[in-house]
């Protein structure tokens, strides 16, 4: 069935490709995930092939994902009705289901070590639109990664993202530094992606990349020069560019062996209106053999998105509480704001719509 269930209140593009899950997540048993507000359930034919079908049993309404895989068909836990890959029922125990009409079926993609799905029009979906990852291809690159279910809006994660001030305050322990916030912001948009970053010269590096540093092989000592180059992209992904290279061997564009370069990979994907899956992880260009470095890497990382979850979560239960109250617009905000923007054109232009409305809903304040 190609049937939208979307509304004109829907906060997301549909016409896009999602992160629904790890490539792991799905193996013998399905896997139930809402994305986009739509029950899917994820499940593997004997050819390893994954599909993605409606989460809902045509006989009782039952969950499908609370089912077993047999062969190429998924059969529902309930009273055994078998849905084929297609979205048809195939058979049930003493019964004649084949003229069941079908659910819906979402296309899928496995790449990059995820499993990718459409939940818009199936006629639209085409693998041409999905995001090279050069780093998920590479030997040169090393990843690791985690998931949080969070419970915000998943635009206050691309807000989070897009402006990296607040590492000095949630992520003092971490990766922040006073000098962060005294580093000039820059913003623009580059071709389909918005680019907000700043650069840190002569400055200490902070526990993090004290850690990074070491594992690169370089004095965690060291006086550093700093960057951050956050880049966001339709329908919801940021890519930040970071890391820390010995004073004066050219920041960014350092030799490799004079820095601790690394990509920050977030995949943010709505369920609800308030609340997303939460994709992290991040791949990096040094000691990419050091799978204990990963590890730590990726522990690391994981109680630094931890700090985030719990800022956002009690962020929305603010926002619910106060829906009337509008928000200041600081020039650091610039990078979140110029993503919403673009979110909200490209659901407009799904809608057929000239010009999307109310593409920001922040007050401006001078800073």
């Amino acid at each position: 069935m190609s049937g939208l269930h979307t509304t004109a209140a829907t906060p997301w593009p549909v016409n896009a490709w999602y992160v629904a899950c790890t490539a792991e997540e799905i193996a013998e048993k399905p896997l139930g995930r809402k994305i986009c507000d739509e029950r899917m359930v994820f499940y593997r034919k004997t050819s390893g092939d994954a599909v993605a079908l409606e989460d809902f049993c045509p006989h009782r309404g039952a969950p499908l994902s609370l089912g077993f895989v047999r062969d190429d068909l998924l059969v529902c836990g309930y009273h055994g009705l078998a849905m084929g890959c297609k979205g048809q029922a195939e058979e049930m125990p003493g019964q004649r289901v084949k003229g069941f009409p079908p659910i819906r079926t979402f296309p899928v993609i496995e790449r990059y070590g995820f499993i990718w799905v459409w939940p818009g029009d199936p006629a639209a979906a085409s693998p041409d639109k999905l995001h090279h990852l050069e780093w998920a291809e590479s030997s040169e690159w090393a990843y690791g990664g985690g998931l949080y279910h969070i419970k915000c809006d998943y635009r206050l994660m691309v807000d989070n993202l897009m402006d990296l001030t607040h590492e000095t305050y949630v992520h003092a322990s971490s990766i922040g530094q006073k000098e962060i916030d005294e580093a000039p912001v820059k913003t623009r948009v580059v071709g389909d992606e918005v680019h907000t970053s700043r650069n840190m010269e002569g400055v200490k590096a902070p526990p993090f990349w004290q850690m990074a540093l070491e594992g690169a092989g370089l004095p965690r000592d060291a006086t550093v020069d700093r960057w951050q180059v956050c880049r966001f992209s339709l329908p919801s992904h940021v890519m930040i560019e970071v890391g820390v290279a010995l004073e004066g061997h050219g920041g960014y564009d350092a030799e490799k062996s004079k820095k601790a370069a690394s990509i920050v990979v977030d995949f943010i994907t709505p369920e609800t209106e308030t609340s997303h899956h939460y994709f992290w992880g991040m791949a990096r260009q040094f000691a990419v053999d050091d799978h204990e470095l990963t590890d730590k890497i990726r522990e690391g990382q994981g109680k630094i998105f931890g700090e985030d979850l719990d800022m956002l979560e009690q962020q929305q239960a603010n926002l619910t509480l106060y829906p009337e109250r509008r928000l200041l617009k600081l020039n650091i905000d610039a990078g979140g704001v110029r993503s919403r923007m673009m979110i909200d054109r490209a659901i407009a232009a799904e809608r057929g719509l000239q010009e999307p409305a109310g593409a920001d809903d922040m007050e401006t304040a001078h800073s």
